[in-house]
């Protein structure tokens, strides 16, 4: 069977997490860059990633790679492409571009001129050509140029793969589902001892830490772009599926606990568990993280704590913090807390040490998750 090639993208710092992934289900010729993994294997393992990938942004396929050096050097390669054996003129399609160090002035137009490239090579086959849709097309064409090269992708996710199919009309979660599940895999969380999330908003980190610890393919209540394709091979897909869904453990409640201090957080929190079929498995409690008990005598901590995007919010954040180290100290002393954030200065700030500082960035906004190891009292010396 002929060896395709991907690439699939990812949260940057998250690259090391997809590439085990990517090895585990069985994909060749892998090799990271910032923000994404190349790798290579059967048409049928790019269905397999978007089914299974926890991390992965996307599953773009290599359509091909071409030197260039102007714009007609793109639309050339662009328009010899046989765009009509995988999807069909009355289908809608975009064309995003991306570019590093690419000598072409405008990427706009450069992005323009394949898009009428691949109209015009159904033009002069059929005599008409496919409609654009900037929103909701049924085919999406990735374009990639260096200094050098240009290289075209289909890609078979359509929607991002963030979206897992489950979350409500609550408004974009301040932390993507690939992130959140990268988060807990860097945690180093087995599945079985204790896990917290003592400010778990709509519930995103704890619903990928259960979807994790039951083996739940995260892409199987949502469609995929590759089905859109002509080349869809309906027969490997329903078996890919099939696997993926007998690998799966019974739905029984684990240790694995979301609090906040927001009623309504909390609200949305289990409405999100019930849509991802987990109803049960999660065990929610309406608590201030300060007074929150510790639900074992050990596990781990993963939050996404408030941080001081805006302005207003550096103050208050500046006495909630020392407030909340004193409260890791005080009822979480044997437990390993892995804290995201945007303020490069909250081990300090919380009066904890970081014994590891991982760079990830939540969208545009560059982050550290800080591992702390609690220990009971303060981890400073006290000075005689």
């Amino acid at each position: 069977m002929k060896a395709e090639q991907f690439f699939a993208p990812c949260p940057r710092g998250l690259e090391p997490v997809l590439e085990q992934e990517l090895t585990a289900l069985g994909a060749g010729g892998l090799f990271k860059v910032d923000g994404g993994v190349h790798f290579s294997g059967a048409l049928t393992l790019g269905y397999r990633v978007n089914l299974e990938s926890r991390v992965a942004s996307r599953v773009l396929w290599r359509v091909i790679k071409a030197r260039y050096r102007s714009d007609e050097d793109i639309f050339k390669t662009a328009l010899a492409q046989p765009w009509s054996d995988w999807f069909d003129v009355t289908q809608t399609l975009r064309v995003n571009l991306v570019a590093t160090r690419s000598p072409l002035q405008s990427l706009d137009f450069a992005t323009l001129r394949i898009k009428d490239a691949v109209c015009d090579s159904f033009r002069a086959k059929f005599g008409k050509r496919p409609s654009v849709d900037t929103q909701n097309p049924d085919v999406r064409i990735h374009a990639y140029l260096d200094a050098e090269t240009v290289t075209l992708y289909l890609d078979l996710s359509g929607d991002p793969l963030f979206k897992r199919g489950w979350r409500g009309d609550t408004g974009e979660a301040p932390l993507r589902e690939n992130l959140a599940a990268g988060i807990v895999k860097l945690s180093g969380w087995d599945g079985v001892e204790a896990l917290l999330d003592p400010m778990c908003g709509s519930g995103t980190l704890v619903i990928e830490a259960a979807m994790i610890a039951l083996n739940i393919a995260p892409g199987g209540r949502r469609n995929f772009g590759f089905e859109r394709l002509k080349n869809f091979d309906r027969a490997a897909w329903d078996h890919i599926k099939a696997e993926a869904l007998a690998r799966e453990k019974p739905r029984v409640a684990l240790p694995i606990y979301g609090g906040d201090l927001y009623g309504d957080e909390l609200k949305n929190a289990r409405a999100n568990l019930n849509a991802a079929g987990l109803d049960g498995v999660v065990s929610f409690k309406q608590a201030n993280v300060l007074e929150m008990p510790a639900p074992a005598a050990s596990g781990v901590i993963v939050t996404n704590p408030p941080y001081g995007v805006r302005l207003g919010e550096t103050d208050e954040l500046a006495a909630f913090y020392p407030k909340l180290g004193d409260a890791l100290k005080q009822k979480f002393a044997g437990w390993r807390a892995y804290i995201l954030s945007a303020d490069m200065a909250l081990p300090k700030l919380i009066r904890l040490s970081a014994s590891k500082r991982t760079v990830l960035f939540n969208g545009a906004l560059e982050c550290r998750l800080f591992e702390i190891k609690v220990v009971a009292g303060s981890a400073r010396k006290n000075r005689p």
